[in-house]
């Protein structure tokens, strides 16, 4: 609606309407907006396939099985839920489907409530940032082309290139976890509450996500790579009772379900957003003001040298990010043009681009306490916990952002690689000389 809207607003500044509207029907007609937007709606069936399979219950039998307290409980929490939003390809259906079984048992097993808190949203957004499924892997994929090829870049080969970035991170974080996670005395209704959420069947729903996985990197193509990621699925699924006929598609009191219809449906409002981002696209594209924002960029003196211009990128993305309340996939698809035509002139590689958009989109932005939705909805869900379990209390904001220890191991990792080189690819010819 927003975006609709905004564009109705700004046809009474044009000088011609007709003129005006095509350029909106031009910026929608986009192959890239198209593909992404066919690329959302396949992949949102793999997702719900994820969350029916009960991946989040798979890992609490496993943290069970082992034993697992105090820091190392933390620890835990935050690998699981990264696995988990790295299958399911969404951090706020991760967020809040890990915080009700994670969080109170976390506590009573000994686990920081802060720590813990933060392990979990570091977890939700290290999946999202890897995840060849998750949105912003994809819009910043589709938003960077090859300067020869004349095609977008290959989610497989983003994935691939960027979990170098994302590992390092991850083993800072997990180092902190472990040492600050632990709080204190255990409890035995911790492991009552974890008995509650358990399903060992869960962790075979890994088998899917690994076929892939693989796929995509070997394959090069994303709809293949989900096409047999579903197909394995409910192969899987069915075979193990995970699911049943009825949980593919069925209908009950007229009304369509299932993960087949539900994936669908729970893309078409992003799948809306981005038509209407589109639009506003072609509108800056046509009346020339993408170009003046790009040119005065490129002629920065920012932009003299390569590390300037990986800064503009990541600046870029995270200023973008901020102003739509962490949004990131949002913030690529706006942004995503610019740093591709500034990496183009650099001679960049695109994977470099994008690893470069939603790596710095996935530290900052996140973790402010005033602007961030992802911190408002973890203090969402740890607030509704509060009325159902005594021993929760509420967290503080500003501590939970300091808390997150993989957004900001995330955020030194890219400015490391940003100044020494490290991990910099340019495309085809050799432009480092």
């Amino acid at each position: 609606m927003g975006g609709i809207l905004a564009l109705m607003i700004g046809s009474f500044m044009a000088k011609n309407w007709t003129t005006y509207w095509e350029s909106v029907i031009k910026g929608m007609a986009s192959p890239m907006m198209n593909t992404l937007s066919l690329v959302l709606l396949v992949v949102g069936i793999f997702a719900k396939l994820m969350s029916r399979g009960g991946v989040a219950q798979g890992f609490v039998w496993l943290g069970d099985s082992l034993g697992l307290q105090g820091g190392l409980f933390v620890v835990f929490a935050f690998i699981a839920t990264s696995i988990i939003s790295m299958a399911t390809g969404s951090s706020i259906g991760t967020l809040f489907s890990g915080f009700p079984i994670l969080y109170p048992s976390g506590i009573l097993l000994g686990a920081d409530p802060l720590f813990l808190a933060g392990a979990i949203l570091s977890g939700a957004i290290f999946g999202d940032n890897v995840a060849p499924i998750s949105d912003t892997t994809i819009a910043s994929a589709a938003s960077q082309e090859f300067q020869y090829k004349k095609r977008p870049a290959d989610v497989g080969g983003v994935v691939s290139t960027r979990m170098k970035y994302a590992l390092v991170a991850m083993f800072i974080a997990c180092v902190l976890f472990w040492i600050l996670g632990r709080s204190g005395e255990t409890d035995v209704a911790g492991r009552e509450i974890l008995e509650q959420y358990m399903d060992a069947r869960g962790l075979i729903m890994l088998i899917p996500v690994v076929i892939l996985l693989v796929v995509a990197v070997k394959k090069r193509d994303i709809f293949i790579a989900v096409t047999w990621g579903i197909i394995s699925g409910t192969i899987i699924g069915l075979i193990t009772g995970i699911i049943g006929s009825k949980d593919i598609i069925s209908v009950a009191d007229g009304t369509l379900q299932g993960f087949a219809i539900d994936g669908i449906k729970s893309m078409l409002g992003t799948v809306g957003y981005l038509y209407a981002i589109a639009g506003i696209m072609g509108v800056l594209n046509e009346s020339g003001t993408m170009d003046k924002i790009i040119n005065g960029l490129l002629n920065s003196k920012l932009n003299q040298i390569v590390i300037g211009s990986e800064l503009i990128m990541g600046i870029g993305i995270m200023v973008s990010s901020i102003c739509l309340g962490a949004a990131n996939g949002t913030a690529i698809i706006m942004f995503g043009p610019i740093a591709n035509k500034i990496g183009k002139a650099k001679g960049l590689h695109p994977y470099r681009r994008a690893n470069l958009l939603d790596g710095f989109a996935s530290t900052i932005p996140v973790i402010i306490p005033f602007t961030s939705s992802f911190i408002f909805i973890v203090i969402t869900c740890v607030n509704s916990l509060m009325e159902e379990y005594s021993f929760i209390e509420a967290i503080n904001p500003l501590r939970l952002s300091l808390s997150s220890f993989h957004c900001i191991a995330l955020l030194f990792v890219f400015l490391f690689s940003v100044f020494t080189g490290w991990g910099r690819e340019y495309e085809e010819l050799d432009y480092s000389q």
